[in-house]
């Protein structure tokens, strides 16, 4: 098992109540959840954060024998009958079947108050973060299909929605723009660059952005700033591995079988669509059930 975030431990969990010996290797137990503040729709459990949640994935798989390798990471692997893991650390070991469950960061703005405000107002998750601005107004940075669509999801919750594109037309498909153009609430402004997060006792309260075709400088009071610039897949130890998009995510079936038999993916690091906690668990134990499935198999 490669990756410690919600898939991994479900894929890791699954596998061990088969019986099978279970390795984790992992940078941390928990992974970008940990980064999470409030978490409301994990089906279940109406109210938890990141650092709790983290917590019960842990405490849970401690209930079997797992084998935790924390604060390594997987430098390159060898394909083959045997698979072949080499780690950070100088070791390496051989497996018949492997799971990916890597996960994928958010691409981040880079400008002054983005990485300070994380969680006090900037969020990078439309369907997780948007129920706590109701009412308010907020920003959408991003004028590609994942930027109109979270405008468009958000415009039904907040006050309002300003969509910030860099460049002089939107990338987005066009059936998306004419629905976001069409919504009264939401304001779309193009060729500006973000420029900083301003924020005011631990909360956002506007952006500043700039005109580039004027240079004008100019500020709008807001409550939240969703950055949707994309989505990055920690998949470069897997290049000329599996089969991966332009993008970087792993292409795999409805069983979570890549390329290579013998390996598997799961989660964000996947082509499977929406990056949720409750489809990243799910996407494990089916990935898990796959490689049992592989191994009586072979």
């Amino acid at each position: 098992m490669i990756g410690g975030g919600p898939a991994g431990v479900a894929a890791a969990i699954y596998a061990a109540r088969k019986g099978l010996k279970v390795t984790m290797v992992a940078d941390r137990i928990g992974g970008q959840v940990k980064d999470t503040l409030g978490i409301e729709n994990l089906i279940s459990v109406p109210k938890t954060t990141g650092p709790e949640l983290a917590g019960a994935l842990q405490q849970h798989m401690d209930d079997y024998t797992i084998t935790k390798r924390e604060h390594l990471r997987v430098d390159r692997i060898e394909k083959g009958a045997l698979k072949t893991v080499h780690l950070s650390s100088g070791e390496s070991f051989e497996t018949k079947t492997l799971i990916i469950a890597t996960g994928a960061k958010w691409r981040e703005l880079g400008v002054p108050g983005e990485q300070e405000n994380i969680g006090n107002g900037v969020a990078y998750c439309p369907h997780c973060d948007g129920p706590f601005f109701k009412g308010k107004d907020v920003a959408v940075i991003g004028g590609g299909n994942s930027g109109i669509e979270a405008a468009l999801d958000l415009a039904g919750i907040v006050k309002s929605v300003t969509v910030f594109e860099f460049l002089p037309e939107l990338k987005a498909d066009q059936v998306l723009v004419k629905q976001a153009e069409a919504r009264d609430n939401i304001t779309i402004l193009k060729n500006v660059a973000t420029r900083q997060i301003i924020a005011d006792n631990g909360k956002v309260t506007a952006i500043e952005y700039q005109d580039r075709e004027t240079e004008q400088v100019r500020t709008q009071d807001l409550a939240g700033v969703f950055v949707q610039i994309g989505l990055v897949p920690n998949s470069a130890f897997l290049k000329d591995v599996v089969e991966m998009t332009r993008f970087g995510e792993v292409v795999i079936n409805e069983k979570g079988e890549t390329s290579e038999p013998g390996i598997f993916a799961c989660g964000d690091v996947t082509t499977v669509p929406y990056k949720q906690i409750v489809i990243a668990m799910g996407e494990g134990a089916k990935a898990s059930l796959a490689a049992f499935e592989y191994l009586l198999k072979n």
